[in-house]
């Protein structure tokens, strides 16, 4: 399987965030977008999701499924976390679940692999933000797509749960995903490719 980009221009706003940009991830490869704020790295991870359409270019999952387009065989985790405060852990995570088209996914072991199996029944209104990524991040192994999106992933996580991210990322690589993640510090994925973003692209 292999996610690639092809001379990609993005525009927001009537200005061009950046032009002719092309890349390829293969699977069990990651790709690190990095650059100052304002470069561009959330467009580019919302176009690579489907949320933004490209002024140019295509964006192609090669050995993917052919019914869907790249954006539905990915995971997108954006800045924001996508919780319903008045839900419980589980049940949001169950939501989530049922909205992706998912059956057969075990809740109780994806919040244990992120940590929350001890607030399972809390609602989401009373977490802390590292728990709130944490629930976040549990969206991602409850089911299973090939291509991870990740937006600054590591935002609000302590060691610990910098350390359960790590291992989370290294599991999926290892089982053929792939990572392209945007990020400002370092991410514990090694041999990583890395794209800069800067000025006009």
């Amino acid at each position: 399987m292999q996610f690639r980009a092809e001379i990609l221009t993005c525009t927001r706003g009537g200005r061009t965030v950046f032009s002719s940009l092309s890349f390829s991830v293969a699977a069990g490869g990651a790709l690190l977008v990095t650059g100052r704020n304002g470069a561009g790295k959330s467009s580019l991870l919302r176009l690579l999701a489907g949320l933004l359409r490209p002024a140019e270019g295509r964006i192609v999952l090669d050995g993917g499924d052919p019914e869907r387009t790249p954006g539905e065989q990915a995971h997108y985790l954006g800045h924001q976390d996508a919780l319903k405060p008045s839900l419980s852990v589980t049940e949001n995570l169950d939501f989530w679940v049922r909205y992706l088209g998912e059956t057969r996914a075990d809740l109780s072991a994806a919040l244990a692999l992120v940590g929350l199996s001890g607030v399972a029944d809390l609602p989401a209104a009373y977490l802390s933000a590292g728990q709130r990524r944490r629930l976040s991040l549990a969206r991602l192994v409850a089911i299973k797509r090939p291509v991870w999106l990740l937006d600054e992933p590591s935002a609000a996580l302590d060691s610990a749960g910098q350390d359960g991210l790590g291992r989370l990322m290294a599991a999926h690589l290892v089982s053929g995903g792939l990572i392209v993640a945007a990020t400002h510090g370092p991410l514990p994925l090694p041999g990583a490719q890395e794209l800069r973003l800067g000025d006009g692209g």
